[in-house]
């Protein structure tokens, strides 16, 4: 890559990559459309051919494209300076960022298409662990290999993860969560803008299937999170993924319609047509080219490998701690603190909100008091980065530093071994028919999800009409004039900080209110 593809990519990538044949993501803050006619010639074009980052060369072979590859150390850069300024700006929680996410990688840098970053974001979906903080592994790691996924995990959570240790450890209580400071009041509203704007930008490239599966997820996740008590919200974590592959089971058997099939040896035709759309696989992801498991530097056989590890860590320390218990000994409070975390980490989908039920049954009264508990609550949802970062402060209050950074290891371990574990085997599996048709529906099941974010998380975020002010402003900064998702949050923090009460004190009534006057 030059300099100047450097300093400008969507330029470069704009001018690289013509909307009329080629399936690539168009520069846009909101991916158009495209049509019959256009898929059918992208179907059937194999003139240019894709890098898998999503810098685009044209007309060489996978072989040059191989030798052409930027090299790994500048690569690692870009995924350095990338990432560095996000653990500090990605506030709003998981759909957030995962908003925040795909401004950054699909639209202005353009590493990835629309569909790879969908599919990676339904994998981080599907397994244990938090799904935003496995978008972060996988997306640096198709980058910049192992290191670079590694880093960029650091560097996601290092300002959260640094801020809750020092303050578990001296027990301070800085943000109280009834009433946030000036200075945090206007960031909720302007980064749930982000997640209706990426819940639209996923929703334009769906199909007439896909549209069905994310209208059933998104209507599944608002019942789950509006039936208390008939229905546990901590059921999601079963439902969720079940919702995945059926999503993507329905999206393959459509696929097989009007086509002949073996069933029981006999070649039959399935009757009716496709109800979705199916396009062929990336060129740049397909079996000619290895770029991408090359840039991922993690063999098949080693993803194996480590999920054999997980499985065998949490029995190991799920049985020996146990086994401590029945026999009346008290375990190592170090050993105690990771098989809690660990044991947790790889049972929650999702992550974010779903893991506060268990982690209180942990660790109230038996590690601090609840109240205790609640502050660090308070403070964590203030902070940028992952809820799991919580995970830090518990581990502080209990054991001090070496304790915040055992429970940080152990809670975020599981996840973020099993999605390094699980990419190479998506890389290797994407361009597969069968597998590239399930996907479609993986990913519609996912971004329904998304959707159902953008209801159950309106109500936290906007109380006031001064919320509703901040994520209007955002909102349009962000959509329409595609400003960047850092400036957008950190524009609604200003506004939101100016319309306070202890400033101008303007639009302070109670947003629900509204219905109540009527």
């Amino acid at each position: 890559m030059t300099m100047a593809e450097e300093e400008n990519p969507k330029e470069v990538a704009s001018a690289a990559a013509p909307a009329e044949n080629s399936d690539e993501f168009v520069d846009d803050a909101v991916p158009e459309k495209i049509d019959d006619n256009d898929e059918e010639q992208t179907a059937h074009s194999g003139a240019e051919l894709e890098v898998a980052s999503g810098d685009l060369d044209s007309g060489k072979t996978a072989e040059e494209l191989l030798e052409d590859d930027i090299p790994w150390i500048e690569r690692f850069k870009q995924v350095f300076w990338t990432y560095l300024p996000l653990g500090f700006v990605a506030f709003g929680g998981p759909q957030a960022h995962v908003a925040i996410l795909r401004d950054h990688l699909v639209v202005q840098r353009n590493w990835l298409d629309e569909d790879q970053f969908t599919e990676l974001f339904a994998i981080g979906q599907g397994l244990p662990g938090p799904t935003s903080t496995q978008l972060v592994v996988s997306t640096a790691l198709a980058r910049a290999g192992p290191i670079g996924g590694l880093t960029a995990f650091f560097l996601w959570n290092l300002p959260g993860l640094i801020v809750l240790t020092v303050c578990g450890v001296l027990i301070a209580t800085f943000v109280d969560e009834n009433n946030p400071p000036w200075y945090l009041i206007g960031l909720p509203p302007a980064a749930i803008s982000l997640v209706f704007k990426a819940f639209y930008g996923f929703g334009m490239k769906l199909d007439k299937l896909g549209i069905i599966l994310c209208l059933i997820s998104s209507l599944v996740a608002i019942m789950i999170n509006g039936s208390t008590p008939k229905i546990d919200p901590l059921w999601s974590q079963y439902i969720y993924p079940s919702m995945l592959a059926c999503g993507g089971i329905l999206s393959y058997l459509d696929s097989i319609r009007g086509t002949d099939v073996k069933i029981f040896g006999k070649t039959r035709r399935v009757p009716g047509k496709p109800y979705g759309t199916y396009k062929s696989a990336s060129k740049g992801w397909d079996a000619e080219s290895d770029l991408t498991m090359r840039r991922i530097g993690i063999p098949i056989w080693v993803g194996a490998v480590i999920w054999i590890v997980w499985a065998i860590v949490l029995a190991i320390t799920v049985s020996l701690v146990g086994r401590m218990r029945r026999n009346g000994e008290t375990p190592n409070p170090y050993l105690e603190i990771f098989e809690v975390m660990y044991r947790i980490g790889s049972l929650i989908f999702g992550g974010g909100q779903v893991v506060l039920p268990m982690l209180q049954t942990e660790v109230v009264p038996m590690w601090m008091k609840k109240d205790a508990f609640l502050q660090g609550l308070g403070l964590a949802q203030s902070m940028p980065g992952p809820l799991f970062n919580f995970s830090s402060y518990l581990g502080a209050v209990y054991r001090g530093v070496p304790g915040a950074l055992v429970a940080y290891i152990g809670l975020f371990g599981p996840g973020v071994m099993l999605i390094f574990g699980m990419v190479p085997f998506w890389a290797r599996l994407r361009h597969v028919k069968w597998f590239k048709s399930a996907l479609n529906g993986v990913n519609a099941t996912a971004i329904g999800l998304v959707g159902a974010a953008c209801v159950i998380l309106w109500e936290g975020a906007v109380t006031t009409f001064a919320d509703a002010m901040v994520f209007m402003l955002a909102l349009c900064l962000a959509v329409v004039y595609g400003i960047g998702a850092p400036y957008v949050v950190l524009t609604g923090g200003v506004f939101g900080a100016i319309l306070h009460k202890d400033a101008l004190g303007l639009g302070q009534n109670e947003w629900c209110s509204l219905g109540n006057d009527l």
